[in-house]
């Protein structure tokens, strides 16, 4: 059973930075795509940052230049650093994982079967 878990996430000032961690129990296939999505109440989850197991990525224009997805050595870890965070960045976090879609629906949601439970990030400003 594959499960993945979130942490890092909570409150931080306009300008300043978080780490997000997920952690991936239980996937067994040699190749994936992981990454990083994101959705506030009423709006659609978007899309932020994937990488796959030779570690290509690709991120959404939103985040481009502020945030890096990276994993650890073992590619059990999946995070996220995120700077110079800005107000209309805070919404709940998820990190999912699944064999990868096809190049242009990386950053699609619904292209991805497994979730974590989500961590919220909030910036003030």
């Amino acid at each position: 059973q594959v499960q993945l878990v979130e942490s890092g996430g909570g409150s931080v000032q306009a300008g300043g930075s978080l780490r997000l961690s997920c952690a991936i129990i239980g996937y067994s296939y040699m190749t994936y795509c992981m990454g990083w999505f994101r959705q506030v109440p009423g709006k659609e989850r978007e899309g932020l940052a994937v990488t796959n197991d030779d570690g290509s990525t690709r991120y959404a224009d939103s985040v481009k230049g502020r945030f890096t997805v990276s994993q650890n050595n073992a590619k059990s870890i999946l995070y996220l650093q995120m700077d110079s965070l800005k107000p209309e960045d805070t919404a709940m976090y998820y990190c999912a994982a699944d064999l990868c879609p096809a190049w242009s629906n990386w950053l699609r949601g619904g292209a991805y079967n497994y979730w974590g439970q989500g961590t919220q990030v909030t910036v003030s400003s």
